[in-house]
């Protein structure tokens, strides 16, 4: 017969001891829950869990924390002996505690994979942007190939043409010319213009080289774009199921807290109260708790209609527009707000522990924390949650490779859910605060084949003004 210690300092008791009351943990308890982890300890694990598994190409998310959990009968049976009642309650602590470290490591692996989706997302929009801009250049190039050729063109007609004064034939008979002087003059000029011919023909070879050259590295760039791509959908893929997992840990814990910490008390209880009064205790809360969950609701729908209410209005501009209202194109303007921020390159700002980017994909739209942002077009929701630098985050797939991107929502400010389906102008989120933002606005991105492109011109081509 084997001792094991299950009171964190209390009693020992023997495995037999405890089996024969009925109250023993389970083997897979025994495995999860003993020895306790501690906070620390369950984030550790979980980050060392996440780097493992995804090195292996197995899931990024340890699988969820399951327990079997004591019966009002089991605890009835435990208070009638004290040896029993001393390892039910060493056994609802632990698993009090594992509900707990459940939560904290799950959110832990949440946040870690959000911030890797962000990492894997903007180093995918750079090198799109490089290859962009290399191709622009290799097209620059073989531009000026194609004039200089043109021009060597021009020059050798000139020196080849039939007739006229300065024909090639014409300048090897003496007899064309007045004098030996006017025939040397003019084959002076011969010798420029096949010394410029041959410099335009140089410059014609070395733009084609350089625009082969360029076009090579941005073929190169494109390998990578592409791969940055796919690795960018498998992070989001897995932020959103680390975050799913989560809320479900979080879930469960608030489903079996309250009646956990009842069957503790009742346990611990030295009074004359009965099981049936805890078990009353927790309807109880079980009720008022429903009750705070319809409030919440109500206040949500009131807040829904006051944004909606906010709304309308034509497309804007980019001092600012009604928000929500849905044009004839079927776009909308996503917020209300005026624009603060345009696309493209910026001067990097600081502060708050981060810096902004030096390239701005998207635009931002500030009309006050806490105001709408609408979905600017129909289409299902593909993300919404945590994104590292984006904050909460909404990505919003609208069919035919096109997108949009909706960041620094107010903490609990997304009113949607992952594989949702939205109307153009729903109000979808609040703006906030969240991630790399220096104030509340919307961050607006809208995207052509996974690729952001500049949201003023792409909502003006669809009668929108952002």
């Amino acid at each position: 017969m084997k001792d094991v210690d299950v009171t964190k300092g209390g009693p020992v008791q023997t495995e037999d001891a405890l089996d024969e009351c009925g109250c023993a943990p389970s083997p897979r308890e025994r495995r999860v829950l003993w020895p306790a982890v501690s906070r620390r300890g369950a984030l550790g694990v979980g980050a060392i869990a996440l780097a493992t598994l995804g090195a292996i190409g197995g899931p990024l998310i340890a699988p969820a924390f399951a327990a079997e959990y004591p019966s009002w009968d089991d605890v009835q049976r435990a208070k009638a002996n004290e040896t029993a009642k001393a390892a039910e309650v060493t056994r609802i602590q632990n698993l009090i505690q594992a509900l707990a470290d459940d939560v904290a490591a799950k959110r832990a692996l949440a946040e870690q994979a959000a911030d890797e989706f962000y990492v894997a997302q903007q180093e995918y929009f750079d090198a799109a942007y490089r290859a962009d801009q290399l191709q622009l250049q290799a097209d620059e190039q073989a531009q000026l190939a194609v004039d200089a050729a043109n021009k060597a063109g021009r020059v050798a007609a000139q020196l080849y043409r039939n007739g006229g004064d300065d024909t090639s034939l014409e300048l090897f008979f003496s007899g064309s010319a007045a004098s030996a002087d006017d025939l040397l003059a003019r084959l002076g000029t011969m010798d420029k213009l096949i010394e410029r011919n041959q410099a335009v023909y140089a410059d014609a070879i070395t733009a084609r080289d350089s625009a082969q050259s360029l076009s090579d590295q941005a073929e190169v760039q494109r390998v990578e774009r592409d791969r940055l791509q796919q690795v960018a959908e498998q992070k989001m893929v897995a932020s959103q199921r680390a975050a799913d997992e989560a809320q479900a840990a979080l879930d469960e814990q608030n489903a079996r807290r309250d009646e956990l910490e009842a069957q503790l008390a009742a346990l611990q209880d030295t009074t004359a109260r009965t099981v049936a009064q805890y078990q009353a205790g927790v309807k109880a809360a079980e009720e008022a708790r429903r009750k705070a969950a319809e409030e919440a609701a109500r206040r949500a729908r009131e807040e829904a209609d006051r944004l909606n209410q906010g709304g309308g209005g034509g497309g804007g501009g980019g001092g600012g527009g009604g928000g929500g209202s849905v044009v004839g194109s079927g776009w909308a303007r996503p917020s209300s707000g005026w624009r603060s921020s345009g696309y493209g390159p910026r001067s990097v700002q600081c502060g708050s522990g981060y810096c902004s980017s030096g390239f701005h994909y998207g635009v931002d739209l500030a009309a006050g924390c806490g105001s709408g942002i609408y979905a600017a077009h129909a289409g299902t929701v593909e993300y919404a949650g945590y994104n590292g630098g984006y904050g909460n985050y909404i990505k919003i797939n609208h069919g035919g490779g096109i997108g949009t991107g909706y960041g620094h929502i107010r903490p609990g400010g997304i009113f949607v859910r992952p594989g949702q389906w939205v109307n153009a102008g729903q109000l979808i989120a609040s703006e906030g605060n969240t991630g790399n933002s220096f104030g509340c606005h919307l961050h607006f991105e809208t995207y052509v084949n996974g690729y952001p492109v500049n949201p003023i011109n792409f909502m003006r081509d669809r009668g929108v003004s952002v």
